[in-house]
Order: C-alpha cells, then sequence, then structure tokens
C-alpha cells in the first residue's frame, strides 16, 4: 500500500511539471491519464484514442489505476528524467507539423483528434516527409439521403479544387477556386463521423459541398491537403504577411448555426422556418432551408454601429405566421430583419452573436463584401 500512494504521488508531481500539466493531444488542462510507453500524459478523452492504438501507446489514469512499482520506475521516472515528458514528445513527434495542418483543441469532433493523434504515434507523419492526398473519390451529398462517390483533384498549381461525377469524366463538375474555399468538419449537420463541409463562392452566393469517407485518414488528409493548398494561395497573395497572421484565415468556423424563422421585408408576410450560419470572418448571416442545402437563399452583411447596424430582444409575442415568440430585430441601414426563436437561450445566442459581429471594426475587405452582398436580392422575396 506504501509504494502504491508513493507511486501515485510521483505521478502527481510528474503531471504538474509546465508542459505535462496540459494534455499531449488536444490541450485541455489538468490531464489525470498517462501512456506509459510514450511517457505523456493525455486527457479522458485522448485517452480513449490511444487504447486502440496498443502497438504504440498504453494508458492508465493516474488517480483511479495501480500503478506497479516497475511500471513507475521504468517507464516513467527515468522517461521523464531523461526526456522530460510531453514536452519531449511533442519535441519527437510534432517535429515538423506543416503550418497549414490543423491541430485538435479540446472541443473538436472525434475524428479531427483520432487522426491527429493516429498520426503523431502510429504513422509518425511528422518526423519525416509529408503525404497528403491530392486525387481520390470521396462521397458527396446529391440531396438530403443520398451520397454518391466522386472524384476530387486538388491542385497548388492553380489553385483549385475540382470534382468530377464519373471517374472517366474529361470535364469537371466545378472548378473551385482556393479564394473563397473554406472546409470544416461538420459531423453532426451531415450525420456522418467523418463529414466534411466545403464551401465556396458562385456567382456571388455561398454554396455548399457536404463529403464523407468512410476511412478517417482519409478524409483528414484531404482536409489538411485543403489547407495547405489555401495557404500557399494566401502567401501568393500577401507575400509580405507573415505564416502565423494568414493560418487563422485558412478555415473559418461559424460563429452561430440554428434555426430560427423570418418574415418578409414588409413583416406582414408568413414565417418561414430557415436554417441561419453567422460568420464572424466575412461578417455574413447566410440562411437556407435546410442545413444541407446547397445553396443558400439568401444573405445579410452585419456592419457596425457606426453604419447604422443594430440588434435588440423583440419582438416577444407570436406574429402572423410565427410558431416561435422569442424575437430578434436586426436593423441594417436598408431594412429592418425580424427573426423569431423556438427558445429564450437560443434567443441569448444570438443577440451575442449578432452584439459581437456588430462591435467588431470593419476592415477594407469588409466594405467590399457589404457593396455587393447588398445587391444581392433574396429568394425569399422574389
Amino acid at each position: 500500500m506504501a509504494s502504491l500512494e508513493r507511486n501515485k504521488k510521483i505521478l502527481l508531481d510528474l503531471v504538474k511539471q509546465p508542459g505535462n500539466n496540459f494534455c499531449a493531444d488536444c490541450g485541455a488542462p489538468e490531464p489525470d491519464w498517462a501512456s506509459y510507453t510514450l511517457g505523456i500524459f493525455v486527457c479522458l478523452n485522448c485517452s480513449g484514442i490511444h487504447r486502440d492504438l496498443p502497438a504504440v501507446s498504453r494508458v492508465k489514469s493516474i488517480r483511479l489505476d495501480f500503478w506497479d512499482d516497475s511500471l513507475v520506475e521504468v517507464h516513467f521516472v527515468l522517461i521523464f528524467m531523461r526526456e522530460k515528458g510531453n514536452s519531449a514528445a511533442k519535441a519527437i513527434y510534432e517535429k515538423d507539423v506543416p503550418s497549414f495542418f490543423y491541430r485538435p483543441h479540446q472541443k473538436d469532433c472525434v475524428i479531427l483528434k483520432d487522426q491527429w493523434i493516429r498520426a503523431k504515434y502510429e504513422r509518425r507523419e511528422f518526423t519525416g516527409d509529408d503525404n497528403y492526398f491530392k486525387q481520390g473519390v470521396i462521397w458527396k451529398g446529391k440531396d438530403k439521403k443520398q451520397f454518391l462517390k466522386r472524384t476530387f483533384v486538388l491542385s497548388q498549381k492553380d489553385f483549385t479544387l475540382r470534382y468530377f461525377v464519373r471517374e472517366d469524366s474529361k470535364v469537371p463538375k466545378a472548378v473551385i477556386s482556393m479564394k473563397d474555399l473554406n472546409a470544416i468538419f461538420q459531423p453532426e449537420k451531415i450525420g456522418h463521423a467523418h463529414g466534411l463541409q466545403i464551401s465556396y463562392l458562385q456567382e456571388e452566393r455561398t454554396r455548399n459541398l457536404f463529403v464523407y469517407h468512410e476511412n478517417g485518414q482519409i478524409i483528414v488528409s484531404w482536409f489538411n491537403a485543403i489547407r495547405a493548398t489555401r495557404l500557399a494561395y494566401l502567401q501568393r497573395e500577401h507575400p509580405t504577411v507573415h505564416d502565423i497572421d494568414l493560418i487563422p484565415q485558412i478555415s473559418r468556423s461559424s460563429l452561430k448555426e440554428g434555426y430560427m424563422e423570418k418574415t418578409g421585408p414588409m413583416q406582414w408576410e408568413p414565417f418561414k422556418k430557415r436554417w441561419f450560419t453567422l460568420s464572424s470572418m466575412d461578417r455574413k448571416l447566410l440562411y437556407f432551408k435546410t442545413p444541407l442545402d446547397a445553396t443558400e437563399v439568401g444573405a445579410v452583411f452585419i456592419g457596425t454601429e457606426s453604419h447604422e447596424y443594430s440588434v435588440r430582444e423583440g419582438p416577444c409575442r407570436s406574429m402572423r405566421g410565427s410558431r416561435w415568440r422569442c424575437g430578434i430585430t436586426l436593423q441594417t441601414p436598408g431594412r429592418q430583419f425580424v427573426f423569431m426563436c423556438e427558445q429564450e437561450q437560443e434567443q441569448k445566442e444570438w443577440l451575442e452573436a449578432f452584439r459581437q459581429i456588430i462591435a467588431q471594426p470593419m476592415t477594407r475587405q469588409d466594405y467590399i463584401r457589404s457593396s455587393w452582398t447588398s445587391q444581392i436580392k433574396h429568394k425569399d422575396e422574389l
């Protein structure tokens, strides 16, 4: 019993050391699991992924499991004295991680963390040469229920992503420029653990592709290959800007997504349920009939208070054609938009998101976006 308490104290002291007090893989604070074959501390979620890699990683809880003398003394004390834990492991397994490569965080989806851990320890991708898919077959959504195989080709020569309906097709179905392309994982929306959403502009409207692959390694490789090509494009367009400033522009997650009801410009039209996506990067509120629609129904640019944009709570009653009661009024220079939320919590989250963007100073690119977004005719109003 004394030896077990001594060993536990050794582990608890080690996990407090700088570098060890955050998960070696996702950065979660206060990790309470350890891989005694890799000499690293990880969080509960990442430990589950390590359990699927028995050939390279063996994990135990530092608080709940029994640690015998051999494990602690041979594997931990010596390894940590010599290599200093998480920091030394990162120096080995993350030595050559490309700047574009997405490093998952605590709240990211499982597939990103799974493939990050496998890439580091199982495939050792970042201790040698880069290896990214540039051409291959991915399952693409044709409608809400049907996904079909499509061939995708990614080119850094002309900074495009093409896809073909058939493998022997000579002419691509679409040629997508890296200029406005955005790729993010959306497993819940797509209904697949490996679901990836690719968005781009087509004739000044946002278009979405929803894709997946059964092999997690392949879809994450595509994701990072797209990030690599997007970064190369940004480097060409902004040769004097450092990578550290370009990397946040590679891909953009939405600030808020979800259903709301909206009415027309006269506010006497019946309310229609729409799926909304709010992006802080381009200051646009997009709306679709359903979450998996390919093309937006409409877009609303959101400027600053000094440009006559504001948002407030209300109306707080059921309006004509609306089933929901939690209202939001968005004022723009050209129109007042009224939205209705089903729950008060949703209303609060949308209000907070709108206010965050309104408080954000506009850039030169924002002024360009505002000019063409204001010219788009919303399909709901045709």
